[in-house]
């Protein structure tokens, strides 16, 4: 590791490393995403200088950054916003419902909105997400990676990649994301959005609002999936995911025990909450409780048999 990019720091809190980063996972076999026996967490991603890797761990207080890869710099220089040192806690009253406050003690001291500053590789998971199974969209991001991703630089874990430049994305061929289950309407909005894909990382620089309604003029990003996005690489506490299959009916289930949740009645039960809205559903979501099961499962669509 002594050719890396290293740094230390120490936060003024208790990072928790999965926490505050594991909603960039993808699934247990993200190519992006990994976690090793030492506890250590390895992320790559595609800096605007380059293909990267960073190893992050926690010792006594203390965050250990290794990076490598033409992009070391750019993500080394980055570690303290990646791990949410911009999110001010200082007007998130937990007490306002028990559970919260109980999670906020559990996890929340530890937790901090991540503003990992790569966009497009962002939007495309969430892309690859809209209106199907997770299981459906963890195999498109995991084709999509292997298949046209560049490995990951230094030593990382074996299998990891990198997100493909944009260039390439877009050279995909109709039929390749036919065969990896993804749908006409995610892959030609995964196109579009690689088109824009320089005006799309300016978000990073952006007011949280006006860097939403930006993603959302793509045609085919809508209010759910800029807040996917702005929960992980804005650092947008107060982004919920409305529209989402789960999200709605689990968390006011967990806070109320109603079991007809809707996007509507969610709003009212976080307004209180509002600035930390995004906070609140992630706290809830960490639990685990969800509502009820009714009816029968969703089956996944296999797009490549039509």
């Amino acid at each position: 590791m002594s050719d890396g990019v290293v740094r230390e720091w120490r936060p003024s809190w208790p990072v928790n490393l999965g926490a505050t980063l594991g909603g960039l996972q993808r699934g247990r076999s993200d190519p992006a995403y990994r976690r090793t026996p030492d506890r250590a967490l390895w992320r790559t991603m595609r800096t605007p200088d380059g293909p990267a890797t960073q190893r992050l761990s926690v010792v006594d207080g203390v965050v250990s950054s290794t990076a490598w890869g033409p992009g070391a710099g750019w993500a080394t220089e980055r570690l303290p916003r990646t791990l949410g040192v911009a999110d001010d806690v200082s007007t998130f009253d937990a007490s306002l419902h028990p559970l919260v406050a109980e999670q906020w003690r559990r996890v929340g001291a530890g937790m901090r909105t991540p503003a990992v500053g790569v966009v497009l590789e962002v939007l495309v998971a969430a892309v690859l997400e809209q209106r199907v199974t997770g299981l459906e969209a963890r195999r498109a991001w995991r084709w999509l990676l292997t298949s046209y991703g560049d490995p990951a630089p230094g030593p990382a874990p074996e299998g990891m990649r990198v997100f493909p430049a944009p260039d390439v994305v877009a050279a995909v061929p109709s039929w390749e994301w036919h065969r990896a289950g993804v749908d006409g309407s995610r892959s030609a909005t995964v196109l579009r959005a690689v088109s824009y894909a320089g005006r799309l990382e300016q978000c990073v620089d952006l007011p949280h609002d006006v860097a939403r309604a930006r993603m959302q003029a793509v045609p085919g990003i809508g209010v759910w999936t800029s807040a996917e996005v702005a929960a992980r690489s804005l650092g947008d506490a107060d982004a919920v995911s409305y529209g989402d299959f789960h999200l709605a009916a689990n968390v006011v289930h967990a806070l109320t025990g109603e079991t007809d949740g809707t996007d509507e009645r969610l709003a009212e039960l976080l307004e209180p909450w509002t600035g930390h809205r995004g906070r609140v559903a992630r706290l809830v979501e960490l639990t685990g409780i969800s509502r009820p099961a009714r009816g029968p499962r969703y089956s996944p669509l296999d797009f490549r048999a039509r």
